[in-house]
């Protein structure tokens, strides 16, 4: 049987896994609700209310994990499984350990209850770490990686190249191969493959790529252009016998502008008052350290191009950029104070922001407000960039939680887009927690090494001309 064959089951196989995983837990949970948390409650549930508490634990189950992206087992990398995995566990627990002081009144036994709820965490990381090795383990078994062949046109798929090497789970890339050999040679290539990935090609010829691949049902990968990610989420019009897709390029709409307002006032304003002794703290053990200001300010674009303050705790050394010139971070850059360190990669100095977002100058989701000096030197070379003035600046983003501290500004550009064009609700939520996830990701942190930062700029170079 060929691989196409088996397609059909992966989904089947993800579903089976995800449905283990939730039973293992919620048997574990069950049996630690009958035997200690239900009689500590003053009148103990009877048979109703069990199931009720069982059911509850499932949707929370489901929600943490698909917010985490603890389902996408046989796509995610399997640490990265494992981590969301445990990561829903433990905010599960603790919505659940509320719920049972809550229901019991016994506020000074929330240490016993905390211990027995430990107890249930340490079997769910038990169960989550063998049943993903299991199911990584069927997975690769049964969807081996896929023999790739990678067409370029311009410019040499090296970074590309770099970032699927990572995953040689499920990519092998046998061969490259260049426009110059012609449309003959290339499509006799293609047919002695599983997938063909188009990088950086001229609409016209992608176009005849493409439309070969479909008629023989050959699956693609195509890098996308900006006019792809604005047509993406077209609507499409049946007004006559022609079809016509609509794109409005505006932006979101009055509707959700309102709505992304009224969370982002409320969600900002829950998070300060949390936070709040973690920023007292913060702020004095700056100021003891070097007797500097505790806060930096710094000019960043938003909306329609609007300059204003954005706020941060300091993180490095006073007068850090005194020459006036904007330079970005790189690792161990010498500027960053020790307690610098820490508070960026706690993201502890972005709080501040949350007063940015109450004043209305930011959103809790959106693309990074950008210096208006590095706006100008990215669209130099990328002129779309400014498509990001759409929305708001943002605390944190599509591409900050997709990409990394080191991603292109172009591949951002194109996540910020992918965001805006596909915005909704749902969208920012899901955000909000993927945030939490990445804080404890050191890859999504970390500084760029100088000569990276040197590449990047030229990357982005080689993208001049998108249309």
């Amino acid at each position: 049987m060929e691989r196409k064959d088996y397609e059909q089951y992966k989904r089947i196989l993800r579903f089976i896994a995800a449905l283990w995983m939730i039973s293992c837990e919620t048997i574990v949970f069950a049996y630690v609700w009958y035997k200690y948390f239900n009689p500590q409650i003053r009148k103990p549930f009877i048979e109703k209310g069990n199931w009720l508490m069982i059911a509850v634990y499932i949707i929370l189950l489901i929600i943490f994990f698909a917010a985490f992206g603890g389902l996408k087992i046989g796509y995610l990398k399997k640490t990265n499984i494992i981590f969301s995995q445990i990561l829903s566990s433990i905010c599960i627990n603790i919505v659940v350990l509320i719920q049972i002081v809550l229901l019991s009144g016994r506020l000074k036994q929330i240490g016993e209850l905390a211990v027995i709820m430990s107890f249930i965490l340490v079997i769910d990381v038990v169960l989550i770490v063998l049943g993903t090795q299991l199911f990584d383990m069927l997975f690769y078994k049964i969807f081996p990686p896929r023999k790739m062949l990678l067409i370029f046109e311009d410019h040499p798929p090296g970074p590309l190249l770099q970032k699927m090497f990572v995953r040689k789970d499920k990519y092998i890339i046998n061969e490259q191969v260049n426009l110059d050999v012609g449309l003959d040679k290339i499509e006799e290539l293609i047919l002695d493959y599983e997938g063909v990935i188009l990088c950086d090609i001229h609409a016209k010829m992608r176009n005849r790529i493409l439309k070969y691949c479909y008629q023989y049902s050959i699956r693609t990968y195509t890098t996308p252009k900006i006019s792809d990610i604005i047509l993406k989420n077209s609507e499409s019009l049946h007004l006559f016998d022609t079809p016509l897709l609509l794109s409005r390029n505006t932006g979101l709409t009055f509707e959700q502008k309102i709505i992304k307002r009224l969370i982002d006032i409320i969600v900002s304003s829950l998070i300060l008052i949390l936070t709040s002794p973690i920023m007292l703290v913060t702020a004095i053990v700056i100021k003891l350290y070097d007797g500097g200001p505790v806060l930096f300010k710094q000019v960043r674009v938003t909306l329609n191009r609007k300059h204003f303050f954005v706020y941060k705790f300091r993180s490095m050394i006073v007068d850090a950029e005194k020459d006036g010139v904007a330079k970005l971070a790189v690792k161990n850059d010498s500027r960053i104070t020790p307690v610098g360190k820490f508070i960026r990669a706690t993201r502890i100095d972005e709080l501040p922001q949350l007063w940015n977002i109450l004043n209305g100058d930011m959103s809790l989701v959106g693309p990074r407000p950008e210096r208006p000096e590095i706006i100008e030197k990215y669209q130099k070379s990328i002129p779309e960039f400014s498509y990001r003035l759409k929305v708001k600046g943002g605390l944190t983003g599509y591409a900050q939680v997709y990409g990394k501290y080191n991603t292109t500004a172009y591949d951002k550009l194109k996540m910020d887009l992918m965001y805006i064009e596909n915005y909704s609700i749902f969208t920012d939520i899901k955000i909000i927690f993927m945030t939490f996830k990445v804080l404890f990701m050191e890859e999504s942190t970390e500084g760029l090494d100088k000569a990276q930062l040197d590449k990047l700029l030229e990357q982005d170079q080689s993208h001049i001309d998108e249309r």
